[in-house]
């Protein structure tokens, strides 16, 4: 599709490993749409977190081309990637990644600093975006103080604070109890029906069935499983 939000064409990425050479992705095909609710559903070892790195501009395939809102990946320098993962790319983690001497606000506002933004428009784009997840008591709590389930709050605000066109998870329920994950996700389709793309890495069917459509990665090979109704 030309008009693609992203299309991966023939996606290969190998690893050396001594005087061996490993495949972890093999031939990769995708299209996606903006807008669309993907979920990314694999076991461990499958390649779907190396896939998400590539989605993500973190890692380059060895070959094939990775094709971004219309610009091909490859062809980009370092500080050009940046950039993208910057304004393009709001990334969520299983672990959360926050900063622990940080309270919750400076912990949203992080993105911004690295984007130049001032200092009082950072303030406010961090309070909406923490009252935006149902945190606008916790302004100025310290992750340690914060519930699992808060603390990935904080890290959807936080992803969400320098409006990207892509909300890029990973396994972003894994550190959740079943409700506090089902909260977390439905929080997502939230974002989702707003118009943001958001792409989810998974091992869990249960939690890819919250997305609108579902590709099956095993082995380094990608398959579309299907849409939901």
């Amino acid at each position: 599709m030309t008009d693609a939000y992203f299309s991966m064409r023939d996606i290969v990425k190998q690893y050396r490993m001594g005087d061996e050479v490993q495949t972890v992705l093999k031939y990769v095909n995708l299209d996606l749409e903006e807008g669309e609710f993907l979920s990314i559903l694999g076991p461990s070892g499958s390649g779907k977190s190396t896939m998400m790195n590539i989605i993500g501009c973190l890692d380059t395939p060895t070959s094939g081309d990775y094709i971004l809102r219309g610009r091909k990946i490859g062809e980009q320098d370092q500080h050009r990637l940046a950039q993208i993962r910057c304004h393009e790319i709001g990334f969520i983690f299983q672990s959360f990644q926050l900063l622990q001497r940080m309270d919750a606000m400076k912990n949203v506002e992080l993105p911004l600093i690295y984007a130049g933004v001032p200092a009082r428009q950072r303030e406010r784009r961090a309070r909406e975006m923490l009252e935006r997840v149902g945190l606008h008591d916790k302004l100025h709590h310290f992750p340690n103080q914060l519930s699992g389930g808060q603390q990935q709050r904080v890290a959807i605000a936080r992803a969400l604070a320098g409006n990207p066109t892509m909300l890029l998870a990973d396994e972003p329920t894994g550190a959740l109890d079943q409700e506090t994950g089902r909260q977390v996700l439905s929080l997502f389709r939230e974002i989702n029906r707003e118009g943001r793309t958001v792409i989810m890495i998974t091992h869990d069917m249960n939690i890819a069935s919250f997305a609108r459509r579902i590709v099956h990665i095993l082995d380094g090979v990608l398959r579309e499983g299907g849409e939901r109704a």
